[in-house]
Protein backbone atom coordinates (compact mmCIF):
# COMPACT_ATOMS: atom_id res chain seq x y z
CA UNK A 1 0.00 0.00 0.00
CA UNK A 2 1.31 3.68 -0.64
CA UNK A 3 2.43 6.22 1.50
CA UNK A 4 -0.61 8.23 0.35
CA UNK A 5 -3.02 5.62 0.68
CA UNK A 6 -1.72 4.55 4.29
CA UNK A 7 -2.39 8.30 5.08
CA UNK A 8 -5.73 8.24 4.19
CA UNK A 9 -6.76 5.39 6.02
CA UNK A 10 -5.34 6.81 8.78
CA UNK A 11 -7.25 9.87 8.21
CA UNK A 12 -10.68 8.00 7.95
CA UNK A 13 -10.20 6.04 11.02
CA UNK A 14 -9.24 9.29 13.31
CA UNK A 15 -12.37 10.87 11.36
CA UNK A 16 -14.40 8.63 12.38
CA UNK A 17 -12.82 8.52 16.31
CA UNK A 18 -13.76 11.92 16.36
CA UNK A 19 -17.68 11.33 15.17
CA UNK A 20 -18.34 8.54 17.53
CA UNK A 21 -16.51 11.03 20.51
CA UNK A 22 -18.62 14.01 19.19
CA UNK A 23 -21.65 12.21 20.04
CA UNK A 24 -21.15 11.27 23.07
CA UNK A 25 -21.03 13.46 26.73
CA UNK A 26 -18.37 14.29 27.81
CA UNK A 27 -16.60 12.33 30.89
CA UNK A 28 -19.67 12.76 33.72
CA UNK A 29 -21.83 11.31 35.81
CA UNK A 30 -25.49 9.95 34.77
CA UNK A 31 -28.72 9.56 36.59
CA UNK A 32 -30.26 6.18 37.15
CA UNK A 33 -33.46 6.00 36.00
CA UNK A 34 -36.03 5.02 38.41
CA UNK A 35 -34.27 7.31 41.30
CA UNK A 36 -34.74 10.89 39.90
CA UNK A 37 -35.63 13.49 43.88
CA UNK A 38 -35.10 9.85 45.68
CA UNK A 39 -33.25 10.53 48.93
CA UNK A 40 -30.67 7.66 48.66
CA UNK A 41 -28.47 6.67 51.84
CA UNK A 42 -26.39 3.36 51.20
CA UNK A 43 -25.15 0.89 48.66
CA UNK A 44 -24.57 -2.61 47.96
CA UNK A 45 -22.64 -4.39 44.94
CA UNK A 46 -23.58 -8.23 45.06
CA UNK A 47 -23.20 -10.58 41.80
CA UNK A 48 -24.77 -8.99 39.09
CA UNK A 49 -26.88 -6.55 41.41
CA UNK A 50 -26.65 -3.33 42.55
CA UNK A 51 -28.73 -2.29 46.08
CA UNK A 52 -29.87 0.78 46.90
CA UNK A 53 -31.55 2.51 50.37
CA UNK A 54 -32.94 5.49 51.49
CA UNK A 55 -35.53 7.13 52.86
CA UNK A 56 -38.13 4.61 50.49
CA UNK A 57 -36.66 1.82 50.94
CA UNK A 58 -34.67 -0.65 48.59
CA UNK A 59 -33.86 -0.46 45.00
CA UNK A 60 -32.62 -3.18 42.89
CA UNK A 61 -30.40 -2.55 39.54
CA UNK A 62 -29.51 -5.60 37.31
CA UNK A 63 -28.11 -3.43 34.58
CA UNK A 64 -25.21 -1.94 36.72
CA UNK A 65 -26.97 0.89 37.79
CA UNK A 66 -28.92 1.90 34.88
CA UNK A 67 -32.32 1.99 36.07
CA UNK A 68 -33.41 1.04 39.45
CA UNK A 69 -36.63 -0.35 40.88
CA UNK A 70 -38.64 -0.67 44.19
CA UNK A 71 -37.26 -3.89 45.71
CA UNK A 72 -38.77 -3.09 49.25
CA UNK A 73 -41.60 -6.11 50.14
CA UNK A 74 -41.24 -6.98 53.49
CA UNK A 75 -38.54 -4.34 53.96
CA UNK A 76 -38.68 -1.06 56.51
CA UNK A 77 -41.20 0.67 54.61
CA UNK A 78 -41.56 3.41 57.50
CA UNK A 79 -38.37 4.71 57.64
CA UNK A 80 -34.76 4.93 55.76
CA UNK A 81 -32.42 2.27 54.65
CA UNK A 82 -29.60 3.26 55.77
CA UNK A 83 -27.41 0.06 55.37
CA UNK A 84 -26.46 -3.15 53.80
CA UNK A 85 -24.34 -6.01 53.91
CA UNK A 86 -23.77 -9.83 52.62
CA UNK A 87 -22.38 -13.05 53.30
CA UNK A 88 -22.40 -16.65 51.34
CA UNK A 89 -25.96 -16.88 51.71
CA UNK A 90 -28.37 -13.96 52.43
CA UNK A 91 -28.55 -10.06 51.69
CA UNK A 92 -29.44 -7.69 55.09
CA UNK A 93 -30.33 -4.13 55.67
CA UNK A 94 -29.93 -2.15 58.63
CA UNK A 95 -33.23 0.59 58.69
CA UNK A 96 -35.05 2.21 61.45
CA UNK A 97 -36.91 -0.53 62.45
CA UNK A 98 -34.33 -2.83 62.75
CA UNK A 99 -32.47 -5.52 60.42
CA UNK A 100 -33.94 -7.44 57.55
CA UNK A 101 -32.75 -10.61 55.25
CA UNK A 102 -33.40 -11.92 52.01
CA UNK A 103 -32.46 -14.91 50.38
CA UNK A 104 -32.95 -13.69 47.02
CA UNK A 105 -31.61 -10.51 46.46
CA UNK A 106 -34.15 -8.36 48.02
CA UNK A 107 -37.41 -9.98 46.91
CA UNK A 108 -38.75 -10.24 49.52
CA UNK A 109 -37.22 -9.42 52.68
CA UNK A 110 -37.97 -10.82 56.40
CA UNK A 111 -37.42 -9.02 59.53
CA UNK A 112 -34.83 -10.50 61.89
CA UNK A 113 -34.22 -7.97 64.83
CA UNK A 114 -34.64 -10.52 67.57
CA UNK A 115 -32.84 -9.29 70.63
CA UNK A 116 -32.34 -5.94 69.59
CA UNK A 117 -33.20 -3.36 71.96
CA UNK A 118 -33.51 -0.27 69.46
CA UNK A 119 -35.10 -1.05 66.07
CA UNK A 120 -33.04 2.20 64.87
CA UNK A 121 -30.08 0.88 62.87
CA UNK A 122 -27.20 2.71 61.70
CA UNK A 123 -24.53 0.03 59.91
CA UNK A 124 -24.05 -3.59 59.14
CA UNK A 125 -21.24 -5.29 58.51
CA UNK A 126 -20.57 -9.40 57.82
CA UNK A 127 -17.18 -10.79 58.82
CA UNK A 128 -16.27 -14.29 59.10
CA UNK A 129 -19.22 -16.00 60.95
CA UNK A 130 -20.63 -12.88 62.38
CA UNK A 131 -22.86 -10.29 61.59
CA UNK A 132 -22.47 -7.07 63.40
CA UNK A 133 -25.23 -3.88 63.62
CA UNK A 134 -24.27 -0.59 65.27
CA UNK A 135 -26.98 2.07 66.64
CA UNK A 136 -27.79 4.78 69.19
CA UNK A 137 -27.47 2.07 72.14
CA UNK A 138 -24.58 0.49 71.15
CA UNK A 139 -23.08 -2.70 69.30
CA UNK A 140 -25.02 -6.05 68.37
CA UNK A 141 -23.66 -9.43 67.12
CA UNK A 142 -25.58 -12.23 65.50
CA UNK A 143 -23.89 -15.68 64.65
CA UNK A 144 -26.46 -17.27 63.30
CA UNK A 145 -27.27 -15.24 60.09
CA UNK A 146 -29.46 -12.52 61.93
CA UNK A 147 -31.78 -15.06 63.84
CA UNK A 148 -30.99 -13.59 66.88
CA UNK A 149 -28.82 -10.75 68.19
CA UNK A 150 -27.04 -9.77 71.94
CA UNK A 151 -25.53 -6.72 73.29
CA UNK A 152 -21.93 -6.74 72.31
CA UNK A 153 -20.42 -3.94 74.00
CA UNK A 154 -20.44 -0.29 73.46
CA UNK A 155 -23.70 -0.35 75.44
CA UNK A 156 -25.67 3.65 75.15
CA UNK A 157 -22.98 5.14 72.87
CA UNK A 158 -24.42 6.29 69.49
CA UNK A 159 -22.38 4.45 67.11
CA UNK A 160 -22.87 5.42 63.43
CA UNK A 161 -21.09 3.08 61.38
CA UNK A 162 -19.12 -0.07 61.18
CA UNK A 163 -16.07 -1.97 59.42
CA UNK A 164 -14.08 -4.52 59.78
CA UNK A 165 -9.97 -5.05 58.69
CA UNK A 166 -9.03 -8.55 59.08
CA UNK A 167 -10.22 -10.17 62.53
CA UNK A 168 -10.33 -6.38 63.83
CA UNK A 169 -13.92 -4.58 64.15
CA UNK A 170 -14.26 -0.92 64.37
CA UNK A 171 -17.27 1.21 64.90
CA UNK A 172 -17.08 5.17 64.19
CA UNK A 173 -19.08 7.01 67.06
CA UNK A 174 -21.31 10.13 67.42
CA UNK A 175 -19.01 12.43 70.22
CA UNK A 176 -16.18 9.33 70.97
CA UNK A 177 -15.00 9.08 67.87
CA UNK A 178 -13.51 5.48 67.34
CA UNK A 179 -13.36 2.07 68.69
CA UNK A 180 -11.87 -1.18 68.22
CA UNK A 181 -12.27 -4.87 68.95
CA UNK A 182 -9.63 -7.64 68.71
CA UNK A 183 -11.88 -10.42 70.10
CA UNK A 184 -15.14 -10.24 67.97
CA UNK A 185 -16.83 -7.57 70.18
CA UNK A 186 -16.40 -8.77 73.65
CA UNK A 187 -14.25 -5.63 74.87
CA UNK A 188 -13.76 -2.37 72.98
CA UNK A 189 -10.55 -0.05 73.25
CA UNK A 190 -10.76 3.87 71.77
CA UNK A 191 -8.49 4.14 68.96
CA UNK A 192 -8.24 8.33 68.35
CA UNK A 193 -4.75 9.55 68.19
CA UNK A 194 -4.23 12.31 65.42
CA UNK A 195 -7.93 11.88 65.32
CA UNK A 196 -9.42 15.87 65.44
CA UNK A 197 -12.70 14.16 65.00
CA UNK A 198 -15.16 12.92 67.40
CA UNK A 199 -17.57 12.43 64.61
CA UNK A 200 -17.01 9.88 62.46
CA UNK A 201 -19.77 9.09 59.98
CA UNK A 202 -18.29 6.21 57.95
CA UNK A 203 -15.30 4.02 57.92
CA UNK A 204 -13.94 1.69 54.91
CA UNK A 205 -11.21 -0.83 54.93
CA UNK A 206 -9.05 -0.98 51.98
CA UNK A 207 -7.01 -4.17 52.43
CA UNK A 208 -5.36 -3.15 55.71
CA UNK A 209 -5.53 0.27 55.10
CA UNK A 210 -9.08 2.11 57.09
CA UNK A 211 -10.63 5.63 55.96
CA UNK A 212 -12.66 7.08 58.34
CA UNK A 213 -14.97 10.37 57.92
CA UNK A 214 -14.81 13.27 60.24
CA UNK A 215 -16.94 15.92 60.88
CA UNK A 216 -17.49 19.25 59.25
CA UNK A 217 -14.00 21.30 59.70
CA UNK A 218 -11.91 18.14 59.78
CA UNK A 219 -12.06 15.07 56.84
CA UNK A 220 -10.99 11.77 55.54
CA UNK A 221 -8.56 10.21 58.44
CA UNK A 222 -6.31 7.01 57.21
CA UNK A 223 -4.63 4.91 59.42
CA UNK A 224 -2.46 1.82 58.45
CA UNK A 225 -1.57 0.47 61.69
CA UNK A 226 -5.29 -0.73 62.52
CA UNK A 227 -5.83 2.50 64.15
CA UNK A 228 -2.80 2.57 66.54
CA UNK A 229 -3.11 6.23 65.01
CA UNK A 230 -5.01 8.39 62.53
CA UNK A 231 -3.47 10.92 59.49
CA UNK A 232 -5.86 13.85 58.44
CA UNK A 233 -5.51 13.72 54.73
CA UNK A 234 -5.21 16.69 52.13
CA UNK A 235 -4.11 16.29 48.73
CA UNK A 236 -6.42 18.18 46.90
CA UNK A 237 -9.36 16.73 49.10
CA UNK A 238 -11.09 19.50 50.93
CA UNK A 239 -12.31 19.48 54.31
CA UNK A 240 -15.60 18.59 55.14
CA UNK A 241 -17.97 16.15 56.37
CA UNK A 242 -17.50 12.94 54.50
CA UNK A 243 -20.35 9.90 54.90
CA UNK A 244 -19.13 7.32 52.22
CA UNK A 245 -16.33 5.54 50.37
CA UNK A 246 -15.77 2.81 48.29
CA UNK A 247 -12.64 1.04 46.70
CA UNK A 248 -11.52 -1.62 44.46
CA UNK A 249 -8.06 -2.69 43.78
CA UNK A 250 -7.05 1.01 42.32
CA UNK A 251 -9.23 2.97 43.53
CA UNK A 252 -10.33 4.89 46.76
CA UNK A 253 -13.50 7.24 46.35
CA UNK A 254 -14.74 9.32 48.88
CA UNK A 255 -18.13 11.12 49.10
CA UNK A 256 -18.49 14.58 50.54
CA UNK A 257 -21.61 16.15 52.61
CA UNK A 258 -21.74 18.87 49.69
CA UNK A 259 -18.79 19.01 48.21
CA UNK A 260 -19.16 15.78 45.99
CA UNK A 261 -16.84 12.71 45.34
CA UNK A 262 -13.15 12.59 45.69
CA UNK A 263 -10.84 9.69 43.83
CA UNK A 264 -7.33 8.44 45.14
CA UNK A 265 -5.06 6.19 42.45
CA UNK A 266 -2.66 6.31 45.28
CA UNK A 267 -4.27 5.22 48.64
CA UNK A 268 -5.28 8.81 49.79
CA UNK A 269 -1.89 10.52 48.95
CA UNK A 270 -3.78 12.61 46.47
CA UNK A 271 -7.80 13.38 45.58
CA UNK A 272 -9.03 14.73 42.53
CA UNK A 273 -12.72 15.99 42.37
CA UNK A 274 -14.97 14.29 39.56
CA UNK A 275 -18.27 16.40 39.95
CA UNK A 276 -19.28 16.97 35.95
CA UNK A 277 -23.27 15.66 35.89
CA UNK A 278 -24.00 15.24 39.72
CA UNK A 279 -26.73 17.74 40.59
CA UNK A 280 -26.20 16.75 44.62
CA UNK A 281 -22.75 17.01 46.21
CA UNK A 282 -24.07 15.48 49.17
CA UNK A 283 -22.84 11.61 49.08
CA UNK A 284 -24.64 9.14 50.91
CA UNK A 285 -22.51 6.23 50.68
CA UNK A 286 -20.23 5.50 47.22
CA UNK A 287 -20.18 1.53 45.50
CA UNK A 288 -18.11 0.08 42.46
CA UNK A 289 -19.47 -2.26 40.47
CA UNK A 290 -18.58 -3.32 37.02
CA UNK A 291 -16.55 -0.61 35.55
CA UNK A 292 -18.51 2.12 37.00
CA UNK A 293 -18.47 3.99 40.77
CA UNK A 294 -22.14 4.54 41.57
CA UNK A 295 -22.88 7.26 43.95
CA UNK A 296 -26.31 7.49 46.35
CA UNK A 297 -27.28 11.21 46.76
CA UNK A 298 -29.37 13.18 49.22
CA UNK A 299 -32.37 14.22 47.22
CA UNK A 300 -31.77 13.41 43.60
CA UNK A 301 -31.13 9.43 43.83
CA UNK A 302 -28.92 7.44 42.36
CA UNK A 303 -25.71 8.42 39.62
CA UNK A 304 -23.18 6.31 38.04
CA UNK A 305 -19.28 6.80 36.51
CA UNK A 306 -17.57 5.09 34.75
CA UNK A 307 -14.53 4.19 35.81
CA UNK A 308 -12.67 4.08 32.50
CA UNK A 309 -13.01 8.02 32.23
CA UNK A 310 -10.26 7.98 34.60
CA UNK A 311 -8.11 7.42 31.36
CA UNK A 312 -9.79 10.16 29.45
CA UNK A 313 -7.10 12.34 29.89
CA UNK A 314 -8.07 14.76 27.65
CA UNK A 315 -11.88 14.98 28.33
CA UNK A 316 -13.27 14.75 25.53
CA UNK A 317 -15.50 11.45 26.37
CA UNK A 318 -13.15 9.09 24.61
CA UNK A 319 -10.33 7.47 25.32
CA UNK A 320 -8.57 6.90 22.18
CA UNK A 321 -5.23 8.51 20.28
CA UNK A 322 -4.85 12.06 21.99
CA UNK A 323 -4.87 10.58 25.55
CA UNK A 324 -2.07 7.99 24.62
CA UNK A 325 -0.06 10.92 23.71
CA UNK A 326 -0.52 12.69 26.74
CA UNK A 327 0.31 9.75 28.52
CA UNK A 328 3.49 9.15 26.66
CA UNK A 329 4.45 12.65 26.85
CA UNK A 330 4.44 12.57 30.35
CA UNK A 331 6.59 9.22 30.44
CA UNK A 332 8.82 8.92 33.34
CA UNK A 333 8.84 10.62 36.93
CA UNK A 334 5.33 12.49 37.48
CA UNK A 335 4.11 12.95 41.21
CA UNK A 336 0.21 13.38 41.17
CA UNK A 337 -0.52 13.70 37.67
CA UNK A 338 -3.57 12.14 35.44
CA UNK A 339 -1.46 10.29 33.13
CA UNK A 340 -0.02 8.24 36.26
CA UNK A 341 -2.97 6.18 36.26
CA UNK A 342 -1.81 3.74 39.08
CA UNK A 343 -0.66 6.31 41.18
CA UNK A 344 2.70 5.59 41.79
CA UNK A 345 4.24 8.54 41.28
CA UNK A 346 5.89 7.31 37.76
CA UNK A 347 3.91 6.69 34.23
CA UNK A 348 5.09 3.54 32.59
CA UNK A 349 4.33 0.74 31.16
CA UNK A 350 1.88 -0.33 34.15
CA UNK A 351 -0.08 2.76 33.43
CA UNK A 352 -0.12 2.35 29.36
CA UNK A 353 -1.36 -0.68 30.24
CA UNK A 354 -4.21 0.69 32.48
CA UNK A 355 -4.93 3.31 29.61
CA UNK A 356 -5.11 0.55 26.63
CA UNK A 357 -7.45 -1.61 28.64
CA UNK A 358 -9.83 1.11 28.60
CA UNK A 359 -8.94 2.14 24.86
CA UNK A 360 -11.96 2.67 22.50
CA UNK A 361 -14.27 3.43 25.90
CA UNK A 362 -16.70 6.06 25.50
CA UNK A 363 -19.01 8.47 27.53
CA UNK A 364 -20.14 7.64 31.08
Amino acid sequence: MSLLSNTRSISRLLTLTLLCCANTASAQWSQSTGTAALNMQSLLSRGGFVFAGGATGAYRSDNSATSFTLSNTGNDAVGPTRGFTADRTYIYTCTSQGVFRSASNGSPWVAKSTGLTNLLTSGIVSADSHLFVVGPTGVFRSDNHGDTWAASGMVGVDVRCVSVVGTTVFVGTNGSGVYKSTDWGVTWSASNTGLASTNIRALESKGTTLFAGGQIGTGVYRSTNLGASWTLLAGGLTSGSYRGFAHDDRLIVAGSFGGGVFYSLNNGTNWTLINVGLTDLTIFDLEIHNGFIVAATNTQGVFRYAVSNLSDLDGNGCVDAPDLAILLGAWGPCANCKSDQNGNGVVDAADLTLLLSNWGSCGS
